[in-house]
């Protein structure tokens, strides 16, 4: 079910009242949030959700497990039990079918060419968020640093919570569980902002993300070799706003619903696209992912406490398996490479903590400092986003569009004024002032319910008739 179709339109409020009917009876409230839940990911294929209940079900007796143990070898052992059953899980959906094909590239290039298949397996949505959501949970468990939950609902509310359930925002145990040892209370201002930033994610995912695809985005990535330089360039440009829009865009909506029902989710995006430093950059996008990476694998990898060398060989590890984990494909491994270089360099240039404080910075330091790290994102996206084609691998077909740009190659136009307004729109929008945006959802609270509903009608008719279907947020890809 997607949160900007019609049938989503029914299910988030039938759910949220029928929540707040059941309030007071703590279990009937987590019994049907669950039910809701699992509904809403059978929606899109039910067969998966056994993975998701063998994940809450191996992970609930583990934790519990871990933390009565008192012997250090077995500790470590159900450690280890948790993370093969989620990892061979993930491993086996996700990453199967390209081991198998590049293990046929190579034994192409020694020679043999035996008669290996792929399996075609299809990808659970979700899979790679509710995977990393649970292992956290056995981890913190492992490092004492939480104690197992008791209750078997609420472990399984935590897992499959439908808010974010699919692509996020990653929630941690100790964020999540506490949230339900308390009746919640209703709050008319904290709905009134639900709705808000349903609305504002919508407007993000509808009129500015699915736009852009569809009037340059898509064409261009589909077929490079046709366009001109220019517009490549500009198409790259809109992908950076897209899949920002796109993706900021479901976390809006999935905190918004989460509101609706008097949970916290935390924040995922604070305007990356401000970022002075790559190392900016992750603090601002995929919030939960990137301190998900920082916690769970750079720390243990030893973080920056082993010198140099192993701090810089540290954050290109945790930035190849990011880049990995956000899809089987080389172009994704590349993405994380160059990410995962240019953190190093940064380091080796700036030092840790002079990246983040600007204070006595000159304004144009600044300025060339956000200039040269935009770019650099804008260019690793374009592996991000490269497709194959008929003739071109996926890396081939972002080092096409590389050289196309960079030789300014001649080919066909992109322009239409509904792809320039909205391109335009969109990065006003991303680089207006926080307040601003404070200021509007503020005036929206205090207008009163006729305006409110108003505003809610007004932007249903514009998603109707500007809106270009519905299409697949990105990150349920991944």
């Amino acid at each position: 079910m997607f949160f900007n179709s019609f049938e989503y339109a029914i299910f988030l409020p039938v759910v949220v009242t029928v929540f707040w009917l059941l309030v007071r009876f703590e279990k009937m409230r987590n019994w049907w949030l669950i039910f809701a839940s699992y509904a809403f990911y059978c929606f899109w294929d039910w067969r998966f959700a056994f993975l998701i209940l063998l994940s809450t079900a191996v992970d609930y007796f583990v934790g519990l497990w871990i933390h009565q143990a008192e012997n250090q070898r077995v500790r470590k052992t159900l450690l280890i039990i948790s993370l093969a059953v989620n990892l061979g899980c993930l491993g086996f959906f996700k990453y199967c079918d390209f081991f198998i094909e590049n293990f046929q590239a190579l034994l192409g290039t020694l020679g043999f060419h035996p008669p290996i298949h792929t399996l075609q397996i299809i990808l659970p949505v979700g899979i790679s968020f509710y995977t990393f959501q649970t292992l956290s949970y056995t981890i913190d468990i492992y490092k004492g640093e939480l104690k197992p939950t008791r209750d078997f609902p609420k472990f399984a509310l935590f897992v499959a919570f439908f808010p974010q359930l699919v692509a996020g925002p990653i929630v941690r145990a100790h964020e999540f569980l506490p949230q339900l040892r308390h009746e919640p209370k209703y709050d008319d201002d904290a709905t009134v902002r639900g709705v808000y930033q349903i609305i504002t994610g919508l407007f993000k995912k509808i009129l500015i993300a699915d736009v852009l695809a569809v009037t340059l985005v898509d064409p261009v990535f589909r077929d490079p070799g046709s366009f001109s330089g220019f517009w490549i360039l500009l198409a790259v440009y809109a992908y950076a706003l897209q899949i920002y829009c796109d993706f900021s865009g479901y976390s809006d909506i999935a905190i918004g619903s989460a509101r609706l029902l008097g949970f916290k989710l935390p924040v995922n995006f604070d305007r990356p696209y401000m970022a002075t430093s790559l190392t900016d950059f992750w603090r601002r996008w995929h919030i939960s992912l990137s301190t998900w990476l920082r916690d769970y694998l750079y720390i243990p990898l030893g973080g920056n406490k082993f010198g140099s060398l192993l701090t810089y060989r540290n954050l290109f590890i945790t930035m190849l398996l990011g880049g990995l984990w956000h899809g089987a494909a080389w172009n994704f491994v590349i993405w994380g490479g160059i990410h995962g270089i240019g953190l190093a360099v940064e380091k080796i240039i700036f030092g840790g903590k002079k990246l983040l404080n600007l204070e006595g910075v000159p304004k144009w330091v600044i300025g060339l400092r956000w200039f040269v790290t935009f770019h650099v994102i804008m260019f690793c996206w374009i592996f991000f986003r490269a497709q194959p084609t008929e003739t071109l691998t996926t890396v081939e077909a972002a080092w096409t569009i590389i050289t196309r740009i960079c030789t300014l190659a001649p080919g066909e136009s992109g322009y239409s004024a509904w792809f320039v307004g909205t391109l335009i729109l969109g990065y006003v929008m991303h680089f207006s002032p926080l307040s601003w945006k404070q200021k509007s959802a503020d005036m929206y609270v205090k207008s009163g319910s006729i305006i409110q509903a108003g505003v809610c009608a007004v932007m249903l008719l514009l998603y109707t008739v500007l809106g270009v279907g519905t299409a697949a947020f990105i990150y349920f890809q991944f």
